[in-house]
């Protein structure tokens, strides 16, 4: 299942490539994240072998949404803007023909899906500041800049002023912050280990709540996750839950997951252990606590 919408202006040539190296496999493909979701739906409900998405993180969260509830294998292309879900599964990012090795080899394991609200996610959520910035950048900027396009946004809105949020682990007390970040895997925006403490498969949510969000601490916080301190930062809580209510004064806090806009607060963030089957590498040393 291919998405072109996020790179257009090589669609095409998108597709005879992937027709190409998925030789035996029927490429359907989509218009928009929502037709994703509906095609992976009749997918499941058709006793399809796998569905396999070509595309970035917002659409393998379509399809996921769509094949929530069966019992059929997802494999992934990575062809997107960004692919942060790829990489935490150790399929190859920059080698289609590796990646298709990957879907056609069977090897599959099962993750778990973590929920906001109502919507699945593999990978990320974030509330607040984190969120703005994917509502506030634009397409053209994506389609110009790529993953730097979210770079520029962040810069613009880090000194913005904004309400607490309060997010509550299991019914203990609350905790609050600026914004937050709410992983199922470890890494956050491409290469970087945001949560090193997180596990696909251990049924546990990893949560960053920020205290602060000016330019000078946004930027602080970013060389910490660079040299892997981040959880050392005494304005940083990092904890690790099944569950987590996440509320603001405002009515008006972005809620976003794998990149994409789910609504707003207040927020429910559950998570369904070992819920999706993923066709990729059998996990090696990271699963036994590297």
């Amino acid at each position: 299942m291919l998405n072109p919408a996020a790179r257009r202006e090589r669609a095409g040539r998108l597709k005879s490539l992937i027709e190409a190296v998925c030789r035996g496999a029927k490429v359907h493909t989509t218009n928009s994240l929502e037709d994703a979701r509906n095609v992976a739906a009749e997918a499941g409900g058709g006793g399809w072998n796998a569905v396999v998405a070509a595309g970035g993180d917002g659409t393998i969260n379509a399809v996921v949404n769509g094949l929530a509830g069966f019992d059929i294998p997802l494999g992934i292309l990575p062809v997107g803007t960004m692919n942060v879900f790829a990489r935490e599964l150790g399929i190859p990012l920059n080698c289609l023909e590796a990646a298709w090795r990957v879907v056609v080899s069977g090897q599959t394991r099962e993750v778990d899906l973590a929920m906001a609200n109502g919507s699945f996610f593999v990978q990320l959520a974030g509330a607040g500041l984190d969120a703005e910035v994917v509502r506030q950048t634009s397409t053209a900027a994506k389609r110009a800049l790529g993953a730097w396009s979210y770079v520029v946004t962040l810069l613009r809105l880090a000194a913005a002023s904004g309400g607490k949020i309060k997010a509550r682990p299991n019914g203990a007390p609350a905790r609050e912050g600026s914004f937050l970040l709410v992983g199922n895997g470890r890494y956050y925006g491409g290469p970087f280990k945001m949560f090193p403490r997180a596990r696909l498969d251990d049924g546990l949510l990893d949560v960053l709540v920020f205290r602060r969000k000016s330019h000078w601490d946004v930027l602080r916080y970013a060389f910490a996750v660079g040299l892997g301190r981040l959880s050392q930062l005494r304005d940083v809580d990092y904890l690790q839950t099944g569950c987590l209510d996440v509320e603001a004064g405002r009515d008006d806090v972005s809620v976003e997951v794998d990149g994409e806009l789910v609504g707003r607060l207040p927020c429910k963030f559950r998570i369904a252990p070992r819920r999706l089957r993923v066709l990729a590498p059998r996990p090696t040393s990271w699963c036994a606590g590297e």
